[in-house]
């Protein structure tokens, strides 16, 4: 199978994603959010950086219970723009 390069609009949403993380992240280090979610740094780097902006859905998932972000708010950011602040 032969996977569709992403939309424009994908590519937006995914760099919403990545700055909504990066924000929720806060002071804490990427290591140990990644870490925490079960991913590497490089990959949170990437997804934080628009990089990688479809994450899988399982990834998404490790980090919205990582972060402590219900994923219905990381949902959100992907369909509608909001941005996160940052995580207590």
């Amino acid at each position: 199978m032969v996977r569709q390069p992403l939309t424009a609009e994908q590519i937006a949403a995914g760099q919403r994603l990545g700055a909504a993380l990066r924000a929720a992240r806060g002071a804490r280090s990427l290591v140990e959010v990644a870490l925490a979610a079960g991913i590497s740094p490089e990959t949170l780097r990437k997804i934080e950086t628009g990089r990688l902006p479809a994450p899988a859905f399982g990834t998404v998932v490790c980090l919205s219970q990582a972060l402590d972000i219900p994923l219905s708010d990381l949902a959100d950011v992907w369909l509608a723009g909001a941005v996160f602040s940052q995580a207590s």
